[in-house]
């Protein structure tokens, strides 16, 4: 492929941000494409303190980057799929979906005794985690807990009273920080298109498209698309206590999804297999039947908080 033109690729600053774009830096350079990295802070960095939710917009850790597109000033931007919110701003697209990671919510603890008892403290800035752990483990306590990944491993190392804290297991394998002193949450429904990566550039570069559609993973692309139409038609932004997942299964899509109230005793959830030829539409269905048993009050009440 020839061309001068140099592909400029926004990205957070964190370690894992940084990951994930050189990623997909090296994989395009391995198409013969020139590119440069143009690392920005967002908002959601610099405010470690407030609760994602209370900052009252969706998208928290994309808009820097959004913004930056629109003006120009950068051609790609890579996010983590789970951050970005399902409407994508004007003129922005989806360029590729890159295939998806480990989806799984872990554990990192400081021994599992706790499990089994009454008390326990453990802290996500997750409202989706927090809600799914008070549904299994009503007695315990969540306190919030924000940072980059490294930041929250440093915290929960400093802490003197949580038993543990919940990360993405995608995050930790890719910079290599997964501790042993880990467990798989596997009855925690993940975020939908948690462990997938995105790129998105303006719909009207041509050459940037081109060049993304290479790297896109169709069958990602199928399961994460049901998970975020399965948020976005129960009207849920990316801080609502809603899991989501699709995975192909030879022919088939099996779908889990599920609904919570902020203190975790509602949960209203969905388990469904279709054959794959028939996905189009299958999220906002599923979304449709939870709204229907049970999850529209919940719904109603999320919208008053968030």
């Amino acid at each position: 492929m020839a061309s001068n033109q140099v592909i400029k690729i926004g990205t957070r600053d964190s370690e894992l941000a940084l990951w994930q774009a050189n990623n997909v830096k090296s994989q395009l350079e391995g198409l013969g494409y020139q590119v440069k990295l143009f690392p920005v802070k967002s908002t959601g960095d610099l405010n470690l303190d407030q609760p994602l939710y209370e900052m009252g917009i969706t998208g928290i850790f994309t808009k820097t980057l959004d913004v930056a597109l629109i003006k120009g000033e950068i051609d790609v931007a890579v996010h983590s799929m789970k951050d970005v919110p399902t409407q994508l701003p004007k003129g922005v697209i989806q360029g590729a979906v890159l295939p998806r990671a480990n989806f799984k919510d872990i554990l990192i603890h400081k021994g599992i005794d706790f499990l089994s008892q009454e008390k326990g403290i453990i802290a996500t800035g997750s409202l989706r985690r927090k809600a799914q752990w008070l549904n299994k483990y009503p007695s315990h306590e969540v306190e919030n807990f924000r940072g980059n990944v490294n930041t929250r491993l440093q915290k929960l190392s400093d802490s003197q009273t949580w038993n543990g804290a919940i990360f993405a297991a995608a995050g930790l394998e890719r910079i290599n920080l997964k501790p042993e002193n880990y467990m798989d949450l596997d009855w925690m429904i993940p975020a939908p298109a948690q462990g997938a990566m995105l790129a998105v550039c303006m719909e009207h570069n041509s050459f940037c498209q081109e060049a993304l559609a290479q790297l896109n993973h169709k069958e990602t692309e199928v399961c994460v698309h049901i998970e975020r139409e399965f948020l976005r038609a129960l009207e849920g932004g990316c801080t609502a206590p809603i899991g989501a997942l699709a995975k192909v299964e030879g022919n088939e899509v099996h779908f889990s999804g599920a609904l919570f109230s902020l203190d975790g005793k509602e949960k209203v959830s969905i388990e469904q297999r279709i054959p794959l030829d028939e996905a189009e539409g299958f999220g906002k269905k599923c979304a449709q039947e939870i709204l229907a048993n049970g999850g529209q009050p919940i719904m109603e009440e999320l919208r008053k908080i968030l």
